[in-house]
């Protein structure tokens, strides 16, 4: 008899242990069927300075609009179909390098010998890995190049002819001075030469002159996609009339492009040599990981204390770990959107 009651016994608490591991692992499967969706977003600029609403036409607003509302898409496309922020840092950038109302690619502007010389470089958040050229002169999408140095060599940086050289070999659209050419801008720079003065980004001096065509502006794109990463590049042309062989912040790692996983993804336009000087797109990282500030309150320290202190003008986009965008700037505007898995979209170019 007591043999049998423990055999029962045995056999019941083997059924109980059995229910309940049958329980737990349905329970298991219900928390993992609806996994909680994940957070991907971008944001881009196309240039700071003297931008104002009275000096733009209905015409030219909505043409620039347009144009930010195409990048944005192109880049959003790639993160909600799953793909990487440096895609859509790269897809983003070439629709502005492609579109001559901007100071990159197809709308650089003239050097101090009647040259275009473009600058460009990418970050990835995830393993600091970085590319970048400077001061190339027929690659149609410097961008292109600098994703091509991160990727297939051990270095950071290409320039000039070896950085040409190099995008040949792995057959990137090249282009010759025709394509980079517009009368405009060329009149643009001899106006400048007879100043003596250089010409960056949307300064007062052009409102005379080439604001009907405002092909000017530096620009930049972060995003962070469903991985968790974040990517960061800025494309440009320099500044007008600047001299031959001058390298800006924009392919500068550190200076106009920084990214990291752990903190943000920075991009800048401006005044080159006080973003370099100051290091700012790293700065706000620091400022972040170091003194616990937010993206915003980290944009604001660099923006208009310590490049305000200096004496330079211009502005930094960024997009934190969690997907938080923010920018900041201390010029009259700057062309920026942005777009978010959330539903959220938004293009601005004044200060307001």
């Amino acid at each position: 008899m007591k043999k049998y009651f423990l055999t029962f016994f045995s056999f019941t608490l083997i059924l109980f242990i059995v229910s309940s591991c049958s329980n737990n692992s349905k329970k298991i499967k219900q928390k993992t069927t609806t996994p909680k969706e994940k957070t991907f977003a971008l944001v881009i600029h196309g240039g700071a300075g003297t931008i104002k609403k009275e000096y733009l036409s209905e015409a030219q607003e909505k043409a620039y609009r347009k144009k930010l509302e195409e990048a944005l898409n192109a880049g959003y496309t790639v993160l909600e179909e799953g793909g990487s922020s440096i895609t859509a840092v790269q897809k983003a950038i070439n629709v502005m390098e492609n579109s001559p109302l901007f100071n990159a690619g197809k709308g650089a502007v003239f050097n101090s010998i009647g040259k275009q010389e473009m600058d460009a470089s990418i970050m990835d958040g995830k393993t600091l890995n970085s590319g970048a050229v400077a001061g190339v002169q027929h690659i149609k999408n410097p961008i292109n190049a600098a994703i091509l140095v991160k990727d297939s060599t051990r270095h950071v940086m290409l320039s000039g002819k070896g950085a040409e050289d190099f995008a040949k070999q792995y057959h990137l659209a090249m282009e010759d001075a025709k394509y980079f050419y517009t009368e405009k801008r060329y009149q643009q720079l001899l106006k400048m030469q007879k100043r003596d003065s250089i010409q960056l980004d949307h300064s007062t001096s052009m409102i005379n002159t080439l604001i009907d065509d405002h092909k000017l502006g530096t620009v930049g794109c972060v995003a962070l996609d469903k991985n968790g990463n974040i990517a960061a590049g800025t494309s440009t042309g320099g500044m007008t009339n600047k001299k031959y062989g001058r390298i800006g912040d924009s392919p500068i790692i550190g200076a106009g492009t920084y990214a990291n996983n752990i903190s943000c993804g920075i991009s800048a336009t401006g005044t080159g040599e006080f973003f370099i000087r100051t290091l700012a797109a790293h700065e706000v990282s620091a400022l972040m990981m170091y003194k616990g500030l937010s993206l915003k309150e980290a944009l604001k320290q660099v923006i208009h204390v310590e490049i305000d202190s200096l004496g330079g003008d211009g502005g930094l986009i960024g997009l934190d770990k969690d997907g938080h965008i923010a920018w900041d700037f201390n010029t009259a505007g700057m062309y920026r959107g942005y777009k978010t898995s959330a539903g959220d979209q938004k293009i601005e170019i004044y200060n307001q």
